[in-house]
């Protein structure tokens, strides 16, 4: 994510929009017993961070080079680094 994206992201007076969302009583029974012990004053701060999280997710997957993807899924199948700087050097 670039730096300024994230200064925008870390600002506290961000604008809000208020949103209706349906969920299982039993879920948000469990958000609201869970919301404590993460540290969050109530269970819709524990959403917004959970919705967060993933979206930070998907947005680094989809804006992230399909090369720089490529070689953190090579990287997590065990591939070593001389190897994958082998196969950049040959590519190049």
């Amino acid at each position: 994510m670039k730096m300024d994206m994230i200064r925008k992201r870390l600002a506290k007076n961000r604008p809000m929009v208020p949103v209706t969302l349906r969920m299982p009583a039993d879920v948000i029974v469990d958000l609201k017993r869970v919301a404590p012990r993460k540290g969050f004053s109530g269970y819709q701060a524990l959403i917004r961070a959970y919705v967060g999280a993933g979206l930070r997710d998907d947005l680094e997957r989809y804006d992230s080079p399909p090369l720089d993807s490529l070689l953190k899924r090579l990287r997590d199948e065990g591939v070593s680094e001389a190897t994958l700087r082998k196969a950049l050097a040959k590519a190049s």
